[in-house]
């Protein structure tokens, strides 16, 4: 299970960190993915730095649930994009950078799956907080 999860990790890094160069190089089909969604050049940049944190603390050990979630969110709104405003083609990629967000998605939900006993503390954790309010 160990190497699975290792694996897992890494399909992530690997992905998000590519389009990391992408988005804070300023290239081409970033710029016209952030423009279509109206949020360039401040949400390109946002969203680059919060995948760069997501892949660091990805990594350790007592971050790595929370990243799991940072990233599970990210590439729900990434999936949403294409599906609801972008379409799954951008600029003749064949649907290349939606194939690549719904792995990057999946194997972030396997890894959250695997942690369910420490998703459930901290869920708990957050209400008890809540309630104490």
């Amino acid at each position: 299970m160990k190497i699975i999860i290792i694996l897992l990790q890494l399909i992530i890094s690997i992905i998000v960190g590519q389009t990391l160069f992408f988005k804070f190089t300023g290239a081409p089909e970033s710029i016209y993915i952030f423009s279509t969604l109206g949020v360039e050049p401040w949400g390109r940049i946002a969203l680059g730095t919060m995948e760069l944190l997501s892949i660091i603390l990805l990594w350790i050990p007592r971050t790595t649930l929370y990243a799991l979630i940072l990233i599970v969110g990210m590439m729900s709104g990434a999936i949403a994009s294409h599906l609801f405003v972008l379409g799954i083609e951008i600029r003749g990629d064949k649907g290349q950078l939606f194939m690549l967000g719904l792995i990057t998605w999946v194997s972030a939900a396997v890894l959250l799956i695997s942690k369910r006993e420490e998703v459930k503390a901290l869920c708990l954790k957050f209400l008890a907080k809540k309630h104490a309010l």
